[in-house]
């Protein structure tokens, strides 16, 4: 014998089915009501279109003039330190100076502030505007790489269509090489105007030093001449070379040999080495100044900007199916509860 409260909590699958069917009408235009709601509210959502660049550091060949005078002035440094020169490591500098104003937010800004994309889309009121311009910032997304997972430098741009974002991108990753390039371009001319005065500096310091040895021999050379001549030594009295005597016994040469040396001194002047001479060549090529290249190109794409295929938003078929599913369920809960009260 079965309960009356056992009977009540029984599930009438059945019944429960016939119902849904006999609803089927509500169910199906409760859902092509929901499907035609999503498609007409996606209608009104911005689009959304990205599309993605990978970089990497650029060839020598990429560098162009700035690679030579920068390697210029490397070896310089490596004149005074055994440190090898090693060549991509201009190129890694440069490189790293390009993923700096990649991932900048100054630079995304300006970029931005520059572009007819953000000027068309202005509306007049400042805080809008300012609203308008962090969203378009915040569209432009740099993923640094990673090694370990061989994954290189990566950037994404999200616009309002496709061809927008593919040229978009393009602009951008130029426009951040081309304010590398200029840092770079800066940061090579200082260093040129340091190592030209440094170097300006040590020639002098050795001219100094040349002077002054030069203006002791012609000191030591006239007092032995003067003490020769009232000794009345006119040939030398000693066998010892030159090179030997202390500048205290230099009048024992004699008067007509330390005469030949003073005029032979006075012709030739000061005696310089040849870290000298290499140093006022360096100096020479120093003081012309660098040529400024604004043309090389700081980095090179592993993947090109494309113009996207698939939207990022919004999924207008995912919308109307997930709404459409809802819209369903309501109909189904709405034909149910006319059953109840039937």
């Amino acid at each position: 014998m079965t309960h009356p409260d056992v009977a009540e909590n029984e599930l009438d699958i059945r019944g429960l089915c016939c119902a849904l069917w006999r609803g089927k009408l509500w169910i199906i235009g409760s859902a092509l009501l929901f499907a035609l709601l999503a498609w007409l509210c996606s209608l009104l959502i911005t689009p959304k279109w990205s599309t993605t660049a990978v970089t990497d550091r650029p060839t020598v060949n990429m560098l162009g003039n700035y690679y030579s005078q920068q390697l210029f002035l490397n070896n310089l440094d490596s004149r005074s330190s055994s440190a090898p020169i090693v060549a991509p490591a201009i190129a890694d500098e440069a490189y790293q100076e390009f993923v700096m104003q990649l991932a900048s937010y100054d630079t995304r800004r300006e970029f931005w502030l520059q572009s007819d994309y953000y000027k068309q889309r202005q509306s007049g009121q400042a805080r809008d505007d300012a609203a308008l311009l962090d969203e378009l910032i915040a569209n432009i997304q740099y993923q640094p790489g990673d090694a370990a997972k061989s994954l290189n430098d990566s950037v994404k741009l999200i616009a309002e269509t496709a061809p927008a974002a593919n040229t978009l991108l393009r602009q951008y990753v130029a426009f951040a090489g081309q304010r590398a390039a200029q840092h770079l371009n800066a940061e090579l001319a200082g260093g040129w105007a340091a190592r030209a005065q440094q170097l300006k500096a040590q020639v002098q310091r050795q001219e100094a030093v040349a002077k002054a040895i030069y203006d002791r021999q012609i000191n030591s050379v006239q007092q032995a001449l003067k003490i020769a001549q009232q000794q009345g030594f006119e040939h030398a009295k000693t066998s010892t070379p030159s090179e030997q005597l202390p500048d205290s016994e230099l009048f024992l040469l004699g008067r007509s040999l330390l005469q030949a040396r003073l005029e032979n001194l006075q012709a030739s002047g000061p005696t310089y080495d040849l870290d000298y001479d290499q140093n006022r060549a360096m100096l020479s090529t120093l003081n012309a100044g660098p040529k400024p290249d604004n043309a090389f190109q700081t980095w090179r794409y592993l993947r090109t900007p494309e113009e996207p295929v698939k939207r990022d938003s919004p999924r207008r078929l995912f919308m109307m199916i997930m709404w459409g599913a809802v819209g369903a369920l309501v109909g189904a809960g709405t034909a149910l509860l006319r059953r109840r009260r039937g």
